[in-house]
């Protein structure tokens, strides 16, 4: 056998055992030294070390969709992702998934989740044993003939007795996670879309509203010439110069609005916010059935779902601080050898004597957070289905109204038609024809406005009802 002996750190040398040499150390101990120096490299070993991760130096955005991710995990095992394809005009939901896909705030769902699968790791660790060693060299005594040590070794029992409610409270957590993540990526799509659809019907209305604009811009300058020239009144005159700056006014509300929807989805896209691409005519989904949809609500919507786990998770936080109150208890051994070479050993056990701290204060919080979880679950739960009623009650009606003003609309379109005729003629002044112009241009944005709010209604009861999105997550695999 070999152990390691020297006098100090550069001594250190292997011999024969059978060498003793004044000043070296029994072999017990040389082999204990041995085993503990191989215990503290394999520990060291063992050890997280650290990596830097610098900032970045300057935006990652894409200039042009081309630079987007597009791929669209599966929804099935062994299926293949779906491409979206970008070179067409895009459709409203799938500009909601590539918002999805390249939304630069859900970048951080990949840390996100880390954290909470960190918590989950901490949670399933059991506490270190505890080891100490105490050793006294003989300095002087008639009565001493050796060294003394101790050695004890101990466990808390309290950790094991609350190890598997922590272990499930850190489960749920962690789902609960996901889940509020899947229901952050549901909100984002359906922003997404709702900007987009403002878009599509956004350019109708700024179309619409350069043309009487320019129909008007036509009617004043001819008005203007009139004027100049004595054979039209200055009176007749201001009712189309009036007409014509309500037309400029609403044209620039427009095509600010339009500049500031555009900018809002290309920050979500990830893109330059000079970006710009066809969008295809929205096809809004049907209504679907109310009844067993909102009864299976609960299992469906992501943020209920969340709630769910997360008074489950507290429920087990319960259960942890109930068991806490009894007394800590630590279990061990001790063995001990004194200077005159008496040696001891057994077991021991520490225990806390429970007269003043019974765990109340852990109790009463973790009921209460259950209790504050339990209520924000109900209130939520009344809010979605108060939220999908209104939306429905939102829909008949703006689909009434939307019936209505296409109907005012032709009407008003061909009134303006006739006036224009009857103003080449003669038949009516200025005044009466813008009015009709006017008017006419005011159906048309009412309609727009109108498709788009019916829109934004009937994707707002998609995303309320659980229905039309991914039921997993879709941040890419490359960013986890």
């Amino acid at each position: 056998m070999y152990r390691i002996g020297g006098c100090g750190p550069a001594a250190a040398r292997w011999t024969r055992t059978g060498a003793r040499r004044p000043g070296w150390a029994p072999l017990a101990r040389g082999r204990l030294a041995g085993l503990g120096a191989l215990a503290a490299a394999a520990l060291i070993g063992g050890c997280a070390t650290y990596h830097a991760l610098p900032l970045a130096r300057g935006p990652n955005l894409a200039s042009g969709l081309a630079g987007l991710r597009t791929a669209v995990p599966p929804l099935r095992p062994g299926d293949a992702p779906r491409r979206i394809d970008v070179a067409r005009p895009l459709k409203i939901d799938d500009i909601g998934l590539l918002a999805v896909l390249n939304d630069p705030t859900l970048r951080t769902e990949p840390a996100i989740l880390a954290e909470a699968q960190a918590g989950l790791l901490q949670a399933s660790l059991l506490p270190n044993p505890s080891a100490g060693v105490v050793f006294e060299p003989l300095l002087g005594g008639a009565a001493g003939i050796t060294t003394s040590w101790t050695a004890t070794l101990s466990e808390s029992v309290n950790a094991i007795l609350t190890y598997h409610t922590r272990v499930k409270s850190a489960h749920f957590a962690l789902e609960q996670v996901n889940a509020d993540l899947l229901w952050r990526e549901w909100r984002t799509a359906q922003q997404a879309r709702v900007l987009a659809l403002d878009l599509y019907w956004g350019r109708d209305a700024i179309r619409a509203s350069r043309h009487e604009v320019r129909l008007l811009d036509v009617e004043a300058r001819a008005a203007r010439a009139a004027a100049a020239t004595g054979s039209l009144d200055l009176t007749a005159l201001a009712p189309i110069l009036a007409a014509k700056a309500a037309a400029d006014q609403t044209l620039a509300s427009l095509t600010l609005a339009q500049l500031r929807a555009w900018q809002a989805l290309d920050a979500m896209l990830g893109l330059e916010p000079t970006v710009r691409f066809a969008i295809a005519a929205p096809v809004l989904p049907p209504m679907p059935s109310l009844r067993s949809l909102v009864t299976h609500l609960p299992e469906r919507r992501p943020d209920l779902v969340a709630l769910r786990l997360g008074y489950r998770s507290a429920d087990e936080n319960v259960r942890t601080a109930i068991i806490g109150q009894f007394p800590a208890f630590v279990l061990g051994g001790q063995w001990d050898q004194d200077n005159t070479n008496v040696r001891n050993g057994g077991p021991t056990a520490t225990f806390d004597l429970p007269i003043f701290d019974r765990n109340q204060g852990q109790i009463a919080a973790a009921r209460a957070t259950r209790q504050v979880l339990h209520a924000q679950y109900q209130a939520r739960l009344d809010a979605a289905v108060g939220t999908v009623r209104g939306l429905l009650a939102q829909i008949h009606r703006l689909s009434r109204d939307l019936r209505q003003a296409r109907r005012a609309t032709a009407a008003a379109a061909r009134l303006a038609r006739s006036a224009r005729r009857a103003f080449a003629h003669g038949d009516i002044d200025e005044r009466a024809f813008t009015d009709y112009l006017t008017a006419s241009l005011q159906r048309r944005l009412e309609v727009d406005t109108l498709e788009s709010t019916l829109g934004q209604a009937r994707i707002a009861m998609t995303v309320e009802l659980g229905v039309g999105l991914p039921r997993v997550r879709m941040v890419p695999a490359a960013q986890k």
